[in-house]
């Protein structure tokens, strides 16, 4: 349980520092977040939908890590885990005394598996994140360009105030360099956040796996071979006089 604890409170140790940054550098937030409200707005509420996605993750795994503590520590009874560990659980229920190697590496293997498939989701959002940076970044270069484009289009050199004219064409592919920085800034700001939670939540299930493994390893019994050192004396033995017998005959021949 205490790698639980201290993986939930280094979560919550950064979203406290996130949150604090932000509210320190709230006015620069806010000109990086309205540069373009709409696309910065979807990539802000995709981070906030993986930050709570990894805290739900991480909540779900403390009724495993609860049974396997109660599992390793001999207390049977009790509700079983609800999703990762069931199927071990099912398959452990009559708690034999000691399992094959074979059996370990089965039950192993499964809890990877659904580990794996657990961590998906989390992974998908961190590679969203970095999508909606990257189109920001490319959305804003084609308003950059068209914007320049306009201006050099519209500009009539003989007029007077062609650089009235050029000032006030200006705004739009400053828009778009706008849209383009801060929109990558969000995305990959915001794929860290959810890649360091998300590490977080694989620390955990990487304990689970290894307590398990460091439990069912003590438990573990192997093959027995079915020859013993006596028998292989014996065949040794035969074995040497066949040998005598083939050479004395050979002998013979010759």
């Amino acid at each position: 349980m205490n790698r639980f604890h201290l993986n939930l409170n280094r979560m919550v140790l950064f979203i406290v520092m996130l949150v604090a940054g932000i509210i320190l550098f709230f006015d620069p937030f806010m000109q990086i977040a309205t540069a373009n409200i709409v696309l910065n707005g979807i990539i802000i509420g995709t981070t906030l939908f993986g930050i709570g996605l990894c805290f739900v993750k991480m909540f779900r795994l403390l009724p495993e890590y609860r049974w396997l503590y109660n599992y390793c520590n001999g207390k049977r009874g009790g509700n079983l885990p609800p999703r990762i560990l069931r199927p071990v659980a099912q398959m452990l229920s009559p708690r034999p005394s000691r399992i094959s190697a074979s059996a370990l590496q089965s039950i192993l293997d499964l809890i990877l598996l659904r580990f794996e498939d657990d961590r998906e989701s989390m992974r998908y959002i961190t590679n969203v994140l970095i999508f909606l940076g990257l189109l920001g970044t490319f959305w804003g270069l084609l308003l950059t360009v068209g914007g320049f484009a306009e201006i050099i289009s519209g500009l009539d050199m003989m007029d007077e105030s062609v650089l009235e004219s050029m000032q006030a064409g200006l705004a739009r592919p400053l828009a778009g360099m706008a849209t383009a920085f801060t929109s990558s800034i969000l995305g990959l700001g915001g794929s860290l956040v959810v890649g360091f939670l998300a590490l977080q939540v694989q620390i955990v299930q990487n304990s689970i796996l290894h307590d398990t493994e460091d439990y069912f390893a003590a438990h573990t019994h192997t093959a027995t071979p079915d020859v013993t050192l006596g028998q292989i004396g014996s065949a040794a033995r035969a074995l040497n006089k066949s040998v005598q017998r083939l050479d004395k005959t050979v002998a013979r021949w010759e």
